[in-house]
């Protein structure tokens, strides 16, 4: 899905890179849960799995840009490339901050193993610890909000909803040419305010300007089982990731192991009507992926498979 720009204010697009998408343990070819997420000019990374640097090189995604990492759960197959990712920021003499938001005890995990291998960061290192087993904003700022969905797993697990806010309107050059304003004035004309000519008319904004993109959100769901609660936080989204562990014909196990199917990933989606799904997080039982998505299909019609280096833009 990609948009053409209206005005000389270019827009910002929500990519996301998947660095990893497959379940349990990593493989030569495959990759455990990570991802990046590029919103209103933020790099966010979501989990940290195993490889995660590596795949972070692979993609070319600068390490500097990231300064807000959100862990859903403490399994290995989401976190254990975290402590490496932290160590190697220092070996890099990071200088900016960087914040850490996941389930409680991540803090004393990521600290003990700096306090003993006596390699404390140069840089401010922040926990944002969680708790709550409701929706809750953990990260706000200008542009952007970040909360939680909290899910149904073996252990505390959330996932994260993260939404643009309403941004700048877009400029009508063809009006503003038509007015004969000045290129000068064309920032305070995106910035929502009215132009006076020389002769004294006032233009008003409207007149001059597009309404500001519909604000886009992505909902990120880690490992859960079927949980109906989350679809009024996912309601409506752009994109939903999802885990997909197993196909339908093992859907006892996922019950077990406290997963989802294909099929049960595309029912939120349905039911949540968001605007496209994406499925991930697969066993690798499976050799062929394509049929996560035929399965899918049969619930909501627009699906697409993550898979390790894919990249999304929308």
């Amino acid at each position: 899905m990609k948009f053409s720009a209206i005005s000389d204010f270019s827009y910002t697009k929500l990519k996301l890179t998947i660095l990893g998408c497959y379940a349990a343990t990593p493989r030569t070819f495959t990759n455990p849960t990570s991802q990046v997420l590029e919103i209103k000019n933020h790099v966010f990374l979501v989990d940290c799995a195993e490889g995660t640097q590596t795949q972070l090189r692979k993609n070319k995604v600068k390490f500097s840009r990231i300064n807000h990492i959100f862990i859903s759960h403490l399994h290995g197959d989401h976190f254990y490339g975290l402590i490496g990712l932290v160590s190697t920021f220092m070996l890099l003499n990071r200088k900016n901050d960087l914040h850490i938001y996941g389930p409680k005890g991540i803090k004393e995990i990521i600290t003990l193993q700096l306090r003993l291998s006596n390699s404390w960061t140069s840089y401010g290192l922040y926990f944002h610890e969680l708790d709550s087993d409701r929706s809750e904003i953990i990260y706000e700022d200008e542009k952007v909000s970040v909360a939680t969905i909290p899910l149904r797993h073996r252990v505390y697990t959330n996932g994260f909803l993260f939404s643009e806010k309403i941004g700048l309107r877009k400029l009508n050059l063809d009006a503003a040419q038509e007015y004969g304003i000045d290129k000068l004035y064309y920032r305070n004309i995106v910035l929502g305010k009215d132009i006076t000519l020389d002769s004294g008319e006032v233009i008003s904004n409207e007149r001059v300007t597009f309404e500001a993109e519909k604000p886009k959100s992505y909902a990120y769901c880690s490992d859960t089982i079927y949980n109906e609660s989350i679809i009024p936080i996912v309601s409506g989204a752009d994109v939903m990731y999802h885990e997909s562990t197993f196909l339908d014909s093992e859907e006892k196990l996922a019950v077990q192991t406290m997963h989802s199917t294909a099929r049960q990933a595309a029912a939120i989606a349905h039911k949540a009507d968001v605007g496209r799904l994406l499925l991930g997080h697969y066993s690798t039982r499976y050799e062929n992926i394509e049929l996560f998505q035929k399965e899918a299909e049969t619930i909501f019609p627009n699906v697409s498979l993550a898979d390790d280096g894919k990249v999304f833009e929308f």
